[in-house]
């Protein structure tokens, strides 16, 4: 393959090259995008020409002694995978990283990048998430935790170099379909290496019956970024979004774990500043036809990460974000699912949120249908799931969420107790 790259005041030779590159770009990335409508469009048809017959097919028996067995994100919590603060790094301040955070943060990662984050922010941080698992526990969960790794070891590959980052959020890289783990491909460099700080979880539950699928992994050459992604101010984020433009490129599939989130059969989406169509498609195949995989999407200036945005806990019961509304909210509500507005969160605007919003506040784990893991300084939303007959566990995380995440983010739910059913018909 040949790469031509563009120097900021080259020749007019390099700046025809450079015309005719972004050219072809988005002509490529204009196929894309209609392949997979047009694929998905097909998709939709052959499932309603079959879909009597498939929905009548009993699903293959799960054995009763996989340690890993999950369909949606409200049955009984038995066992999780709850993620480490420990040697957390900062990422390097790449085009991706700058395109999925907020401007008053660039200078702080211009100037830590690749260093660890402050210390004594860390040190409450994994005081906090310790807490949190010894609840989990005393709840009656099973608590699993990735290796502690040094994310401040510098690695090249033959198309970048970078340092890593840390492993505090499963949610990010591992789905679970049924009883199978996958590994998602991942979109930030710095999180290229993460999954090796899982990997001696998910031997262990292979080697025990578990199934276990890596998506291809990304190369993650400059091609896969838009190199000239325009952000200045929130207003240019709206603007992008608006037209369907992200960061990353169609170069080759890229998502996180988190932009999915599950119903039994039903698998949401959202295309994001991590995860791409092609990435999409490649989990659509994947999973089809046992698995209905939809693209929704959101009024979100960075869309990256579905569970703070569309939170579903329960059966036919989601947390809408009222700031980003969903696009196809009517689908949900024909399909006679209840939509609950969470109320605003109450983090304080000093606190320091470097990769996330406040509305980490919606970002909770459910333990049942009517236990649920919630901020403890978040005393709006636990009267909201109080109103709906939820219980409420409070666990204080606020200087865990700095790094990035709320309970869900954490998590990485290994086995629920319950059966694959149809919630979206």
């Amino acid at each position: 393959m040949l790469r031509v790259r563009c120097l900021r005041g080259g020749s007019r030779g390099a700046e025809a090259v450079h015309y005719i590159g972004s050219r072809l770009r988005r002509a490529v990335t204009g196929w894309v995008q209609r392949t997979f409508q047009s694929t998905q469009a097909a998709a939709v048809s052959q499932t309603s020409c079959a879909a009597a017959e498939d929905n009548n097919k009993a699903p293959d028996p799960i054995p009763e002694d996989c340690p890993v067995c999950s369909h949606n994100e409200w049955d009984l919590l038995e066992e999780v995978i709850v993620g480490r603060a420990e040697n957390a790094c900062v990422p390097p301040f790449s085009v991706e990283v700058k395109a999925n955070t907020y401007e008053k943060y660039w200078g702080f990662y211009q100037k830590y990048g690749g260093q660890s984050f402050p210390q004594d922010h860390v040190k409450k941080a994994i005081a906090e998430i310790e807490e949190m698992c010894n609840i989990l526990k005393m709840e009656g969960v099973v608590v699993q935790r990735p290796e502690p790794l040094d994310w401040s070891v510098k690695y090249k590959t033959p198309d970048f170099e970078s340092t890593g980052m840390y492993a505090a959020m499963p949610r990010d890289i591992l789905l679970v379909i049924g009883n199978e783990i996958i590994e998602a491909p991942m979109a930030w460099r710095a999180r290229f290496f993460e999954y090796r700080a899982y990997r001696p979880i998910i031997k262990d539950y292979f080697r025990r019956g578990a199934k276990w699928t890596t998506a291809p992994k990304p190369t993650m050459a400059d091609e896969l970024y838009d190199q000239d992604y325009p952000i200045r101010t929130v207003e240019d984020r709206h603007k992008l979004a608006a037209q369907g433009k992200f960061v990353t490129t169609e170069y080759e599939p890229c998502f996180d774990a988190a932009d999915f989130i599950r119903a039994g059969r039903d698998i949401f989406v959202q295309r994001s500043q991590v995860t791409n169509y092609l990435g999409i498609e490649w989990m659509r195949r994947h999973l089809a036809p046992e698995y209905r995989v939809h693209t929704i999407s959101f009024k979100d200036p960075n869309p990256m990460h579905i569970d703070a945005t569309f939170n579903i806990i329960g059966p036919g019961l989601v947390l809408s974000n009222p700031d980003r509304p969903c696009n196809e909210i009517e689908l949900f509500k024909k399909a006679g699912w209840t939509v609950v507005r969470p109320p605003l969160p109450l983090i304080p605007d000093d606190h320091p949120l470097w990769m996330s919003s406040k509305w980490l506040s919606m970002n909770v784990l459910m333990l049942d249908e009517k236990r649920v893991m919630v901020d403890a300084n978040e005393i709006p939303i636990q009267k909201m799931f109080e109103s709906l007959g939820i219980s409420t566990i409070k666990v204080n995380i606020r200087h865990a969420n700095s790094l990035g995440g709320g309970f869900h983010c954490w998590t990485c739910d290994i086995r629920r107790r319950g059966t694959l059913k149809s919630y979206f018909d």
